[in-house]
């Protein structure tokens, strides 16, 4: 059942569109990460759900009530900022009670909420700490609490990570999911950084330039990129022109080399340029299991990188970056040596414009 319904929504400022057509349907429980580069859309849309914006058109639709012109107040949502967004002069536990304090509720419940959040973040013991005796990470810890003392409908979540450090990111985003899990709420989470989006959504929500280039799970956003952007924006890439030799079969002509994928291109015309794409870790050194497509190449470059070595070959008159796990007994050839690599026929996609 949808818990959430986004329906053909579009947000102009001053004549410009910044976001355009955007559909999204959610299910209860589920964590949806909007992912893109600055300036996509995605704030904004995150914004217009809470009631900050106003759509242009479109609906917003929350358990079969049309929430897309009321206030902010008058809809049953929860936001972390960037920013923390705490109250200097108040303690954690006074924070974290603020919005049932504003609510009205009765002294006991308001206590006996914020005992439970406190828990529930692991800071029982800074209840009577301010703000700026807390490390960042625990003051996001607060912010979240604070958001979800009101036990909101949806949780929205505005690039909360991007001011810690990357250990504590990690370890923050992995709590979040946690706590999300266990309160079974449905959350939104805004980043551009496409670790945090692949390592903790259900599903994804591309966007360029104000549309939605993909929706999918990780795996699906990841492995079958629907568009060259998405394709270039999640996780590293090879990208190469190529040229339709045989479309029935799958062939293609790349820098020279044969290369066969099974990618959909019985439609192409032979001779038709077209753009390819592989994904390093989907090459490997030719072994005794032989892949679909068998290729000679020249060691470029190695990168170690700890726990990948990066080795870019050159295939015809292409380069590619092939990517093995590392380990002490990992022996790489030398640069300038020729070489055989191999990758299946799925490893070679074909992308949309």
């Amino acid at each position: 059942m949808t818990h959430l319904a986004l329906s053909r929504i579009s947000k102009d400022f001053g004549g410009a569109t910044v976001v355009q057509d955007f559909n999204l349907d959610v299910k209860k429980g589920e964590f949806i990460s909007f992912l893109g580069p600055s300036g996509c859309g995605k704030t904004t849309t995150l914004r217009m759900i809470a009631g900050f914006e106003t759509p242009t058109t479109g609906q917003i639709i929350m358990d079969d009530v049309e929430i897309t012109n009321k206030a902010p107040n008058q809809r049953n949502v929860g936001m972390i900022f960037q920013s923390y967004a705490l109250f200097p002069n108040m303690t954690v536990a006074q924070n974290i009670g603020f919005g049932l304090q504003i609510r009205r509720d009765s002294k006991e419940a308001i206590k006996q909420r914020v005992d439970e959040m406190l828990t529930l973040i692991n800071l029982e013991k800074h209840a009577n700490k301010y703000p700026y005796q807390l490390s960042g990470g625990q003051q996001q810890r607060v912010s979240l609490a604070r958001a979800l003392a009101n036990r909101p409908q949806v949780l929205l979540l505005d690039e909360p990570l991007s001011a810690l450090d990357a250990k504590i990111r990690v370890q923050l985003r992995s709590e979040i999911r946690a706590i999300q899990k266990a309160l079974d709420i449905t959350a939104i989470f805004v980043t551009h950084d496409q670790e945090e989006a692949l390592s903790i959504s259900d599903r994804i929500v591309v966007m360029y330039e104000g549309k939605v280039e993909q929706i999918g799970t990780p795996f699906e956003v990841y492995n079958f990129p629907e568009t060259r952007f998405v394709a270039n924006f999640v996780g590293s890439l090879n990208t190469a022109s190529a040229e339709v030799t045989d479309p029935a079969k799958g062939l293609l002509n790349v820098g020279g080399v044969q290369f066969v994928t099974a990618s959909e291109i019985a439609s192409r015309k032979k001779g038709e340029a077209i753009r390819i794409s592989i994904r390093p870790e989907r090459f490997s050194f030719l072994s005794e299991h032989k892949k679909d497509n068998v290729l000679d190449c020249v060691i470029e470059n190695i990168t170690f990188l700890g726990s990948v070595v990066r080795v870019q070959v050159k295939i015809g008159g292409a380069s590619f970056n092939m990517d093995t796990f590392n380990n002490p007994f990992l022996e790489l050839p030398k640069i300038g040596a020729k070489e055989q690599v191999t990758c299946s026929k799925n490893a070679v996609l074909v992308l949309d414009e």
